[in-house]
């Protein structure tokens, strides 16, 4: 059945200011648990913004590298159990038993030690590398990308309290945003809205209001995106990463200053040069 809720709700509170305090109310986000399930057995767990969750899925299942494509998703439904949301994913035979298979290497026997070497492994998989990429961006392109975002965020408009991720295009703007409490979550829902759109990654830069860790650069990369722009700073690890990746990594954008990390070289000052 199909899962529909409240993504904010109203709470009252005492607001103090410099002249005082008075009751008032406020809009607040919501966020519930929600389960992915693979052949009937939960895989994760994530605290998200009850909102986009056929988006959450593919984009989960495509940058967990659980598939390789949406074709290999034979159904979503999604599930309303009341303390949380279950999201049911039935994977066509080659990638349910690929999934099979790397579930049961990475539970193995309970003890054994190399069962965390593995774990670590996954953690730090190796990402598609981007470097072929020809697009390039100009200084006006990233600084124009976080405006738009910004005009993109209609939950953290009315709430203040969530993160967003955006798709920019030269010429285009923002193609697609999503926003979610998880800025990792905002980043899987946007990458399954531009499956489901048929909108290839390679076309534009990836556009986010948190701070850029290595799992944002993994899952840039799953969607193809040469250009990982940020307002917040990135990790040492995502830093390194984005550049073995071959990815330009941007962060720190405030208003027309932002710090370029790695492969400056697809970005132009003056003039754009943009490259599909």
């Amino acid at each position: 059945m199909s899962a529909r809720r409240k993504a904010t709700t109203q709470i009252s509170r005492l607001a103090h200011r410099a002249g005082g305090s008075s009751a008032a109310n406020r809009m607040v986000p919501e966020e519930t648990p929600v389960a992915f399930s693979f052949a009937g057995t939960t895989h994760a767990v994530m605290m998200a913004s009850p909102a986009d969750f056929e988006d959450f899925a593919l984009g989960f299942s495509l940058t967990e590298g659980i598939i390789a494509d949406g074709r290999e998703i034979e159904a979503i439904e999604v599930e309303d159990h009341g303390a949380g949301i279950d999201i049911q994913i039935r994977l066509k035979d080659r990638a349910n038993t690929r999934f099979e298979a790397r579930r049961r290497r990475l539970a193995g026997p309970v003890g054994c030690g190399l069962c965390g070497i593995e774990s670590i492994e996954e953690a730090m998989r190796s990402v598609e590398p981007v470097g072929s990429s020809r697009l390039t961006l100009d200084t006006d392109d990233i600084v124009r990308s976080v405006r738009l975002l910004s005009k993109a965020q209609p939950l953290h408009a009315e709430t203040g309290a969530v993160h967003a991720a955006g798709f920019y295009i030269p010429g285009k703007g923002i193609v697609m945003a999503r926003e979610d409490v998880g800025r990792h979550n905002a980043l899987d829902k946007l990458a399954g809205a531009l499956a489901k759109a048929g909108i290839d990654g390679s076309l534009g830069a990836v556009v986010v209001t948190s701070r850029v860790s290595v799992e944002m650069v993994q899952k840039t990369a799953a969607i193809g995106a040469a250009f990982i722009i940020a307002v917040s700073a990135p990790t040492a690890l995502a830093i390194r990463t984005a550049g073995d990746a071959g990815m330009t990594l941007v962060a720190l954008v405030r208003g027309d200053d932002f710090d370029i990390f790695t492969h400056p070289e697809r970005v132009a000052s003056g003039v754009a040069k943009h490259v599909a």
